[in-house]
């Protein structure tokens, strides 16, 4: 007796992990799949600085040195940082950036959690004063 091909099953999972993959890929860039926070590149995120509240998670002290103009500064690892977001409007639109992205990237995470519903991680200022975000 023959003995049935494996090869248009070995396809489906093929396919089946490919489509899971592409999913997981496009849910980083869409505000609804990532529960409304994004990241962005430093060009598009230039893009948005007019139309957001722009928040430097930075320490004082860098925030001081320089900063985006028009940022406020909110210090995501200074204690008071939950309280001082939770009286910032939920639904208002939001871009969040530090100096090399990793702050960025924990104070965009915890906006999630809080309930915020429109949050761009910018990533780095370093990146961004190089794609021609100004400066004050």
């Amino acid at each position: 007796m023959k003995r049935p091909s494996t090869r248009p099953l070995l396809a489906l999972l093929l396919a089946l992990a490919v489509g899971a993959i592409a999913v997981g890929c496009s849910g980083s860039t869409s505000d609804k799949a990532a529960g409304g926070v994004r990241t962005v590149g430093a060009a598009e995120a230039v893009k948005l600085i007019d139309s957001r509240t722009v928040i430097d998670v930075r320490t004082p002290s860098e925030y001081a040195a320089g900063h985006l103009a028009g940022a406020q500064n909110i210090d995501v690892e200074a204690a008071d940082f939950g309280t001082r977001i939770a009286a910032l409007d939920k639904n208002a639109p939001y871009l969040v950036y530090c100096r090399s992205g990793r702050r960025s990237a924990i104070a965009a995470e915890q906006m999630k959690q809080a309930g915020f519903t429109d949050v761009v991680d910018a990533g780095g200022m370093t990146d961004l004063v190089a794609a021609g975000a100004p400066t004050q």
